[in-house]
């Protein structure tokens, strides 16, 4: 009996410990993601503007990652309206890692939705304003789209929403605050003409986005199989979750690749990095329940959307710098929307059923709404308080000299 009962305890703490690796390293991995956004966003603005992301990015994560620790995670999985810090006892998930594992990759999650915002307001928007909006963001916003989608007890988790890994609770959440953020703030100074005729101002060093791209894909590898929290009995799951991932984003890559030279005559490469990541984003809800072949088909939707997203913002005078709106909060929505039409389970292209349909439009649609809504009021009340737009002296002469007192490249005479 002793032999029966040391057995068992060790393949409990096996699988605990097991587990607790494979989350860690999946949390490492989301969250030097961030390493990417910084990348990515610093070369698709201006050298004067780059030293400010980097900034925006650092505040991301010390700023949110800080509020989301005293109160967003409470709010997220507690137990009660408001909990502190981290809620010790059992959060009702099975989990088999400690809840403070659990937080920590959770927290990447938050600073990976507040970073998506960092992009549609890049290169005019104050960093004191910018710090404060992240706070906010990370310690009640975010938290109560996490409650509604993944704590047991939340609204639509309860309804049977399936947003595996975030396609509306992070990617929606921050496409849709970028959306918000960027009509408050208006455009960039030279941006659009008083004809409505729109001027380019193209980033200034794309081998720097392609990096940050590069990290961000290799990230995800983290952030949609990290997502089944544990290893240990999820090893096919695993595996489907990262060859859907895959494959969508891959997909997203060529079809905007064949999109812009068949609509350009020439392959526009900005775009192809969106592409994929549009396609990252499209899958990353239903990355658990859809088949291969429907990652395919998600992933070459979403990288022909990408670009129909951005020229159809740009037109409308909103001016968001990298891209933010179309990759996230239009294809972090089609992605949500996906799963009632490709689950294997339940979705309308694979067995004929509309229910799941409606649950997944209803979820992203209302945190959509509440994401844009909460956000345009936050900045409303910021601009007309302490101001979210620097002066135009501050934005001709750019953010690092005026902020930072540096320059992003420093030249030797």
């Amino acid at each position: 009996m002793n032999n029966t009962i040391s057995l068992a305890a060790q393949q409990v703490e096996l699988t605990h410990a097991i587990d607790t690796v494979w989350v860690a390293l999946c949390g490492a991995l989301i969250f030097q993601m961030e390493g990417g956004f910084a990348l990515l966003e610093a070369g698709f603005v201006r050298s004067k503007n780059a030293v400010s992301i980097i900034a925006k990015v650092m505040i991301d994560i010390m700023f949110g990652g800080i509020a989301f620790y005293v109160v967003g995670f409470g709010i997220a999985y507690g137990t009660g309206l408001f909990d502190f810090g981290i809620n010790l006892g059992d959060l009702g998930l099975g989990l088999t890692i400690s809840n403070k594992l659990f937080w920590f990759i959770q927290m990447g999650f938050a600073i990976a939705a507040i970073s998506i915002v960092s992009g549609g307001v890049a290169e005019r928007m104050k960093m004191w304003a910018y710090a404060i909006y992240v706070t906010i963001f990370c310690a009640f916003l975010y938290p109560v789209v996490a409650h509604w989608v993944w704590n047991p007890q939340g609204w639509f988790a309860v309804k049977g929403f399936n947003d595996f890994a975030g396609s509306a609770a992070v990617h929606a959440m921050g496409g849709f605050a970028a959306l918000a953020g960027a009509i408050v703030l208006g455009p960039r100074i030279g941006k659009y003409n008083e004809d409505g005729s729109i001027n380019a101002i193209p980033g200034h060093n794309l081998t720097l986005s392609a990096v940050g791209a590069f990290l961000l894909w290799f990230g995800w590898f983290g952030f949609n199989p990290g997502s089944t929290l544990a290893a240990v009995g999820k090893w096919d799951l695993i595996g489907s979750v990262a060859t859907n991932t895959f494959l969508a984003s891959a997909m997203g890559g060529i079809s905007t690749m064949l999109y812009t030279f068949l609509r350009y005559k020439k392959v526009d490469i900005t775009m192809v990095i969106n592409g994929v990541l549009a396609g990252l984003v499209a899958v990353t809800a239903g990355c658990n329940v859809v088949s291969p072949e429907s990652a395919l088909v998600i992933g070459f939707v979403a990288g022909i959307l990408v670009d129909v997203a951005v020229v159809l913002i740009d037109k409308m005078q909103i001016d968001d710098p990298v891209g933010a709106i179309a990759v996230h909060g239009i294809n972090g929505f089609f992605g949500t929307v996906a799963v009632g039409l490709f689950s294997e389970k339940n979705g309308l292209f694979t067995t004929g059923q509309s229910e799941q349909l409606m649950i997944q439009l209803m979820g992203v649609g209302i945190i959509s709404i509440f994401s844009f809504s909460v956000t345009f009021a936050i900045f409303k009340l910021l601009k007309s308080t302490i101001g979210i737009r620097l002066s135009y002296k501050a934005e001709s002469a750019g953010i690092d000299a005026v902020e930072f007192g540096v320059e992003s490249y420093t030249t030797f005479e």
